[in-house]
């Protein structure tokens, strides 16, 4: 039997820099960021007051009201963007899955988040305490748990194949888009949603981070003003740490020969996954980037091509002065010589960090690269790091006839993802 491939038929996005794919995807090439103040609550007495929201978000289109409101934000956000990735897809007929396009029991999900439903839980403990026992909501429980929106979704779209949520801090989205590739692999479904999700712009997360000394300061280091686009710097020599961010990205995956028959048009093919653990420490990545390095190769071997055929990289890229150089060496280390002619940008510069839903961004970012042949830059870089000599894709977007492109993503707790696509028809 050929092996079974993989393709991206469909996308959906809720995110800093915009609501649905094309407005994202303008955004990112125009070099907008979606960083701003905090609007969701008071941040009085808080060290750091800014991060990436979306703004604009309407639940009402998206959900009955009563559900809604018994679920938590990250929900809303992959109920929002998986109806947009299926609709793309040319999968639904109405609000439903069309019976025509594909098998209910054969379409599954993938959809991870970081930390999953935090502020249903900070507000059912904040019930508990000033209103008593009886006050806390029965539905508390089962929609707060990872779990809750790939759940929400499947039953939202009426999809009953492989379901699962994965949690790898902010690798999620990666290992999503990863598992998902490999449930069609094996022929467990047709189709598949590779997602993150994540709502994590509340209290008790804004002050856990602050308290770490882990987010980025807005405040421009030439003139000394307040600004909060510029506080997300990948790669810059006056970075100092990340932006707290929000939303969701889907990919409709689909087995190529399915998609074919049909007559939908793939984006791009997804051809590598890579997953590994730095065994390091739960905060600090391993030095040279260590567990990168294995993530990336594992994912170059599983896609069966060498380092000199990847065009792109989507860096995970968070703004601290850890990473940005750890990621860096990981990079020279697996790609050698390459490294130099790699063009590699982290469009956190503009969204901030969207935590578990940040590497399936980034893997909707790499698809509209090679669907598009244009790559979105990192911003603020303004001030090279005379230690990180790569090419970063500074401040422009640039054209570039890229073929393969690849997305790391790494989180708390030493979890790294890799996630590699090619364009489709090469």
């Amino acid at each position: 039997m050929s092996p079974r491939r993989v393709v991206v038929t469909g996308l959906g996005v809720v995110s800093p820099v915009g609501i649905g794919a094309d407005v994202a995807w303008d955004a990112l090439v125009g070099g907008r960021s979606g960083i701003t103040d905090i609007t969701l609550f008071d941040t009085a007495g808080y060290d750091v007051h800014v991060a990436g929201e979306v703004k604009g978000f309407d639940v009402a289109q998206h959900m009955d009201p009563k559900d809604a409101r018994r679920h938590d934000r990250n929900t809303h956000f992959a109920v929002a963007a998986s109806g947009e990735a299926l609709r793309d897809a040319g999968l639904l007929n109405g609000d439903g899955l069309d019976p025509s396009q594909a098998d209910r029991d054969r379409f599954g999900m993938v959809i991870g988040t970081g930390i999953g439903g935090i502020g249903l839980i900070s507000d059912g403990i904040k019930t508990l305490n000033e209103r008593g026992v009886d006050r806390v909501s029965p539905f508390l429980l089962p929609n707060m748990i990872p779990d809750a929106a790939s759940g929400m979704v499947a039953i939202r779209y009426g999809l009953r194949g492989p379901n699962m949520a994965v949690v790898s801090a902010c690798a999620t989205g990666g290992h999503a888009i990863g598992e998902a590739m490999e449930a069609i692999v094996r022929g467990q479904a047709d189709l598949m949603l590779g997602a993150g999700t994540e709502a994590v712009v509340v209290p008790i997360a804004l002050a856990g981070f602050s308290q770490m000394k882990a987010l980025g300061t807005p405040i421009d280091p030439d003139s000394g003003e307040y600004n909060p686009a510029i506080a997300s710097r990948p790669f810059d020599a006056t970075r100092n740490g990340f932006v707290v961010s929000e939303g969701c990205a889907v990919l409709v995956l689909e087995e190529a020969e399915h998609a074919n028959a049909r007559g939908a048009t793939p984006i791009a093919e997804v051809i590598g996954y890579g997953s590994s653990s730095d065994a390091f420490h739960m905060a600090a990545p391993a030095e040279r980037g260590e567990g990168n390095q294995r993530a990336m190769r594992a994912a170059l071997e599983r896609a069966a091509i060498g380092p000199e055929e990847v065009g792109y990289i989507n860096a995970h890229g968070t703004s601290t002065p850890l990473n940005d150089k750890y990621e860096s060496v990981a990079i020279e280390s697996v790609f050698g010589d390459h490294s130099r002619k790699l063009a590699i940008s982290s469009t956190k510069s503009m969204t901030g960090h969207m935590m578990g839903a940040a590497g399936a961004f980034e893997g909707f970012v790499c698809a509209k690269v090679l669907e598009t042949g244009c790559i979105p830059p990192t911003i603020n870089l303004r001030h090279p790091d005379p230690d990180l000599t790569l090419d970063y894709v500074p401040n422009q977007a640039r054209a570039a006839d890229v073929r393969v492109a690849l997305s790391n993503s790494m989180g708390l707790g030493g979890h790294n993802s890799t996630v590699i696509l090619r364009r489709w028809g090469d």
